[in-house]
């Protein structure tokens, strides 16, 4: 028996036919892109790798401190002797190094001692609760044992509000909560609770000890240094942000477009540091301030840098809007802004150096330079405002201004004069009788439902007509880069006075002559980032 198909439904079978091929193309296809990926994975693994160990090798150090600290509570659980001691409470050894190990001494020491009190106070809390409840009978007990955990619960949680107990007691106290209620409810059911509550201690404390070990004795890393550190950096990276932006604003974009720009602007790298910096700052100060005396460095006041910091991310706001002047829209043509090149790199090059002699002082230890504030930069001042005084027609604008004028009016005349006419045709259109009396509601509502049309037509028109008839002075988009230029010297004074007062409370060294330091603006080998920051795990 022979079957013919129709010619559409042969078209049809050749078309998934051929759909079904492509697929198989694309998998062939998908399969070779996910190989290239799987074989080139080993080697993005060790550059990345590489290039996060080269940016702060103290990163490999805590990683190998932290395998050290695991390696040797472990062994509460490996060896037979600390086992048949411990048993299986050593568990919580474990949990206390991966919880309380941080990347500085102070944030670990911070952690450790939360972890200990609240563990203490949890546990003597406890069995107060189950002597007191031993006295009565079984049911009395539970209803006893339920009522102390949703007053010491609720208690407990609503301390955690006072700004105080946050900032320096809030894991302490959610540690109590976890011990308060592992305890306390198991011992409903288990009678030796003072076991419980000396075995959860000692091993928390041993797990504590390994890790005040590794923090305080192998290669510390403390945090106060970090924030000194931190802050000798966001001045230098300000100061490199303020002479880069200027050199490029006067440049030339014909020779920056054909060079190679690089992976990232160095103008915003510099001020990013800077803006990023509060969370940081305060975790870094609250860290140092639980640091021991380890040199005579190290009791600074550590608030006061966070003041410092506040104030320079308020100078850095400026910079900020002294980096969008390069990406407006409306720029100032390149003949105009070279008639105050040489007076605007001058103040941006003196503003820089007072930048970096301020984050020398800070990096020695000392106070400032009596000479800070130098002649220099009242006279790059001076001659800004001079070579502005001296060109100044290019603030006034262009002789077409008046001509702008005659085109807007002429546009508001012909709209106002078109309305009239619109008025005076349905006035012209009255009727005496009442049929032509409904016909004129009816026109008129037509009426005015087309003038509202036409008056949302004609506002972005008036709109369009302003924007590419009115001629801006050319020099205006540089007097806003000049007016925020000379706002950096004015914000200058603000982070001059922070500086100064913490080379006061902190006691730097007076200055002397030959105490100058070279102070380059690279990126710095050792980088401070949120990564090193304290995790907010509970177990």
């Amino acid at each position: 028996m022979c079957v013919t198909m129709s010619p559409k439904v042969h078209v049809g079978v050749e078309a998934e036919m051929a759909g079904s091929g492509k697929s198989k193309e694309d998998w062939k296809t998908r399969i070779q892109v996910c190989g290239k990926r799987m074989k080139g994975f080993p080697g993005m693994l060790w550059r990345t790798s590489w290039q996060i160990g080269r940016d702060d090798p103290r990163r490999i150090v805590h990683a190998l401190k932290v395998g050290g600290a695991l390696t040797l509570v472990s062994l509460l659980y490996l060896l037979e002797p600390f086992f048949e001691g411990i048993g299986q409470s050593a568990i919580w050894a474990v949990m206390t190094v991966v919880v309380v190990l941080e990347f500085t001494a102070g944030a670990t020491l911070c952690k450790g001692l939360n972890r200990g009190l609240g563990t203490v106070m949890a546990g003597s809390l406890a069995f107060i609760i189950e002597y007191i409840a031993e006295a009565t009978g079984q049911v009395f007990r539970a209803v006893f044992i339920g009522v102390a955990v949703f007053v010491i619960g609720a208690a407990a949680t609503y301390t955690r509000f006072f700004p105080y107990v946050k900032k320096n007691y809030d894991y302490g106290v959610v540690i109590f909560l976890l011990t308060f209620n592992l305890i306390t409810v198991s011992s409903y059911r288990d009678t030796d609770v003072l076991k419980i509550a000396l075995q959860r201690f000692y091993t928390i404390a041993i797990g504590c000890g390994i890790c005040l070990f590794m923090s305080l004795l192998i290669f510390p890393i403390w945090s106060g240094e970090d924030l000194h550190h931190s802050t000798v950096q966001k001045l230098e990276g300000l100061a490199n942000s303020i002479e880069v932006c200027v050199d490029k604003y006067f440049s030339d974009p014909d020779k920056e477009e054909n060079e190679n720009e690089p992976s990232e602007d160095p103008i915003y790298t510099g001020y990013k540091t800077v803006l990023d910096s509060k969370s940081r700052d305060e975790a870094l100060a609250l860290h140092a301030s639980w640091e021991p005396r380890h040199s005579r460095h190290c009791r600074y006041p550590w608030q006061q840098y966070v003041k410092l910091g506040a104030g320079l991310r308020h100078f850095g706001y400026t910079v900020v809007a002294l980096h969008g002047c390069l990406e407006t829209e409306i720029q100032t043509p390149k003949s105009c802004r070279a008639l105050f090149k040489d007076p605007c790199t001058c103040l941006a090059s003196e503003v820089s150096k007072v930048l970096r002699e301020l984050a020398s002082s800070i990096k020695c230890r000392r106070h400032c330079s009596p000479e800070l504030l130098s002649d220099h930069l009242h006279q790059a001042l001076q001659d800004l405002n001079t070579a502005l005084k001296s060109q100044p027609r290019l603030f006034l604008g262009s002789n077409n201004n008046q001509s702008n004028k005659n085109m807007l009016a002429l546009a508001s005349a012909h709209a106002s004069s078109k309305h009239k006419k619109d008025h005076n045709v349905s006035l012209s259109s009255f009727k005496t009788d009442s049929s032509a009396l409904l016909d004129w509601k009816s026109k008129r509502n037509d009426e005015q439902r087309s003038k509202e049309s036409e008056r949302k037509s004609l506002r972005p028109q008036l709109s369009k007509i302003a924007m590419t008839s009115l001629e801006f002075a050319e020099a205006l988009p540089f007097a806003a880069f000049a007016s925020l230029l000379v706002e950096t010297v004015a914000r200058l004074d603000i982070v001059i006075e922070e500086v100064e007062e913490l080379a006061r409370v902190a006691c730097f060294k007076e200055y002397r002559h030959g105490d100058d330091v070279a102070i380059n603006c690279e990126t710095p080998k050792i980088n401070i980032d949120d990564s090193n920051l304290p995790s907010l795990v509970v177990e």
